[in-house]
């Protein structure tokens, strides 16, 4: 039970954000378009959590890396999990966006 909360909220296993981001990862911070305005990572995607499943679309394949990030990893974590449900496959919750900055 502790080890599915920590991946779900991004304290699983240490994964390399920067490597991922250099070998073409996409980053998606689903904070608010104003909280996105405040600070962000470079390159990253913003959309919305509330807007995430009508934005699916937009993504390549199924098959390509996702990182999810927001303010503290709760938003991230349901990004993820939204994703997974929809069959994405390599998706990863990085919590903070400073995580991936």
């Amino acid at each position: 039970m502790m080890e599915l909360l920590k991946n779900m909220l991004g304290l699983g296993p240490k994964v390399d954000y920067a490597e991922l981001i250099k070998n073409g990862a996409t980053v998606v911070d689903v904070r608010s378009r104003g909280e996105f305005a405040g600070g962000h990572a470079k390159g990253a995607v913003n959309i919305p959590l509330d807007q995430l499943n009508s934005n699916l679309g937009r993504f390549k394949s199924k098959d390509q890396v996702i990182i999810t990030c927001c303010a503290s990893g709760m938003r991230s974590s349901s990004a993820k999990q939204i994703l997974k449900q929809a069959g994405f496959v390599n998706v990863h919750n990085a919590g903070p966006w400073q995580n991936v900055a």
